[in-house]
């Protein structure tokens, strides 16, 4: 199944930017009459008819709606270091998107080793991998901030960090603590990942300070990118069979 994705929607056309429009027409060699599958970023697939097979802006109209397409039970935010090879990164977004999840946001701890990242690279990976993994909302991908930030900016909802806690700190495993799944309601999840040399004790202090629960992802030793894919999986697999609110 072909997805296409645009910004450029009233419920009546689509518009497709010169990106799309090249891979729809050029590539995937779609001409006027077409029916082709187009979805706006917000959780909403367009099933189209192609009336316009330019390549600066294919133009479509609308033959059917469906919200909610593809979308999950939970609202999922991941707060992940950057990763020391830019790679490993880019495939837990990957990964994460296809399982089911709404931001991530790059954070940048005492011990990070990485300081600089670059959103708009992984913004694409992330568009992507929506659109192969037959979604219709696109997670946001945000601008780095430091750990501390966002620790003393995240909301309200469950809030985890995955960190060592070595001593008298009790540490669940993240299963444990998802709340049980209720029809109509959102869980609000946010899950906070280390460094490879994990958060610093005075970062992981004020996460608790703040109300972040800690947890814990097994007994394996986990690289930063593995156990942000593992806590979205866990989230994805415990709140599966509830229906999505729309």
């Amino acid at each position: 199944m072909e997805i296409f994705y645009s910004k450029e929607t009233d419920g009546v056309s689509v518009m497709l930017d010169r990106e799309e429009s090249a891979h729809c027409v050029k590539v995937l060699r779609h001409r006027p009459g077409d029916e082709v599958t187009v979805v706006d970023g917000k959780g909403t697939m367009y099933r189209c008819r192609l009336e316009d097979d330019s390549l600066k802006g294919a133009r479509a109209t609308v033959l059917e709606t469906v919200s909610g397409w593809g979308t999950h039970p939970y609202s999922l935010t991941m707060a992940v270091c950057p990763t020391k090879n830019n790679d490993r990164y880019e495939w837990f977004a990957e990964k994460a998107t296809e399982l089911g999840v709404d931001r991530i946001v790059p954070v940048i701890g005492e011990r990070s080793e990485r300081k600089v990242f670059k959103s708009d690279r992984v913004r694409k990976i992330v568009l992507s991998a929506m659109k192969q993994s037959l979604k219709a909302t696109l997670p946001a991908v945000e601008e780095p901030l430091s750990v501390r930030d966002f620790i003393l900016s995240c909301g309200e909802g469950l809030k985890l960090i995955c960190y060592c806690f070595e001593g008298e700190t009790e540490r669940r495993t993240v299963t444990d603590v998802f709340p049980v799944p209720e029809a109509g309601v959102t869980p609000q999840v946010t899950v906070l990942i280390g460094p490879e040399g994990d958060f610093s004790p005075a970062e992981a202090e004020l996460a608790l300070e703040h109300g972040f629960i800690p947890v814990s992802l097994g007994p394996s030793r986990l690289r930063t990118e593995t156990a942000a894919v593992t806590a979205v999986a866990a989230c994805y697999l415990h709140f599966l069979n509830m229906p999505p609110v729309i």
